[in-house]
């Protein structure tokens, strides 16, 4: 094909240029104008309706992740951000849904000390910096009994597996290929493995003295002993040196529910960073009681571990109940502070200038 041939192609019958419209047809013309907005709603319209669709087809569960991070409190319901009070007026707070005993966010120490410090960040009064001082030193304190306790473990001296771990360097695990070292995998297994025997032993050489020989002879394979069925792991986040760990185990079960005519148990267990002030791994594991003399399972749980695994539960569930309820207590507090010094209308911040 030549250019004459192409150069004709691209012309309409009356000579001009494909796309532009006769001079001499003002009817033609007047006829586009008026279809372009009609044009442009169907447009519009359809691509409403794709964007619908669309939508549709995302989980809720991602919507919610692309959300501004806030504090999940039934008394704030604001932003986490550093801008003035004023800017978040529109954002309600629910007065009528009461606020009830609840369990934590994994960041929730930090994020009530970051409250604590917005507070301050606005100006307290003594007594108020008195109280905000108690905060911080209760939230130092019992850390940990505020995360684990308020699921249920028990994390006194005499029920804990272990406190205070150090982390050893020769438990880091670094490729080949120079990406950063962290605890090995299998660590954490053993860190499970090491508590579990240390909850045993605790049992019966502080709980349930009477049958003590019976609780340390668990531990071997002469009698009656556990045996590890099965063991499932749930990494948080890559540990490393230096840290310290604090394990705590818990019954899964209510023993008197589901217990009484079974020869296995589960347990959770908690795997608590000092570090990071956080679980680095929760562990499932799944255990069977055994008798080595007879070479087979025991038909039901030993009398002695029954009765104290229904003590166990009773105490796991008083621990949650009272935990819970000073985590309620302590954000009712940090909510006062906050009434009382950046979230009010005329709240000016405290910026440290020299002239007073």
């Amino acid at each position: 094909m030549n250019k004459e041939n192409i150069s004709s192609e691209c012309k309409r019958a009356d000579g001009k240029p494909r796309g532009v419209l006769p001079e001499s047809d003002p009817n033609l013309a007047q006829a586009s104008e008026a279809a372009l907005p009609s044009t442009r709603c169907a447009i519009a319209l359809i691509c409403f309706t794709f964007s619908l669709q669309s939508l549709a087809m995302i989980p809720r569960s991602a919507l919610s992740r692309q959300l501004p991070c806030h504090i999940v409190s039934p008394f704030s319901r604001r932003y986490f951000s550093a801008t003035s009070p004023d800017q978040h007026a529109s954002t309600p707070t629910s007065a009528n849904t009461p606020a009830r005993p609840h369990g934590i966010d994994p960041r929730w120490l930090t994020m009530m000390k970051r409250r604590v410090g917005k507070c301050m960040m606005f100006g307290l009064k003594p007594a108020q910096v008195d109280d905000a001082g108690k905060i911080l030193q209760q939230l130092a304190r019992d850390w940990r009994e505020l995360i684990a306790g308020s699921e249920g473990f028990l994390t006194d001296g005499k029920r804990r597996g272990l406190y205070r771990h150090n982390v050893v360097w020769g438990e880091m695990y670094f490729c080949q290929i120079g990406c950063h070292g962290h605890v090995n995998n299998v660590n954490y297994v053993r860190y499970a493995e090491s508590a579990r025997v240390n909850w045993t032993r605790n049992i019966g050489n502080n709980i349930d003295e009477a049958n003590k020989k019976k609780w340390l002879a668990l531990l071997s394979s002469t009698g009656i002993g556990l045996i590890l069925r099965s063991i499932k792991v749930d990494y948080k986040f890559p540990m490393k040196f230096p840290d310290k760990i604090s394990v705590y185990h818990k019954l899964v079960q209510d023993p008197s529910a589901s217990l009484s005519s079974q020869s296995a148990f589960q347990l959770q267990v908690m795997i608590m960073s000092e570090a990071r002030q956080r679980p680095a791994a929760r562990c499932y594991e799944d255990i069977v009681t055994y008798d080595y003399q007879r070479n087979r399972k025991t038909p039901e749980l030993p009398p002695f571990i029954f009765e104290q695994f229904k003590d166990i539960w009773h105490l796991q569930e008083k621990a949650k109940k009272d935990w819970q309820q000073c985590i309620l207590d302590i954000e009712t507090k940090v909510r006062t502070l906050e009434v009382e010094s950046w979230d009010r209308a005329d709240a000016v911040e405290d910026t440290g200038s020299a002239s007073q």
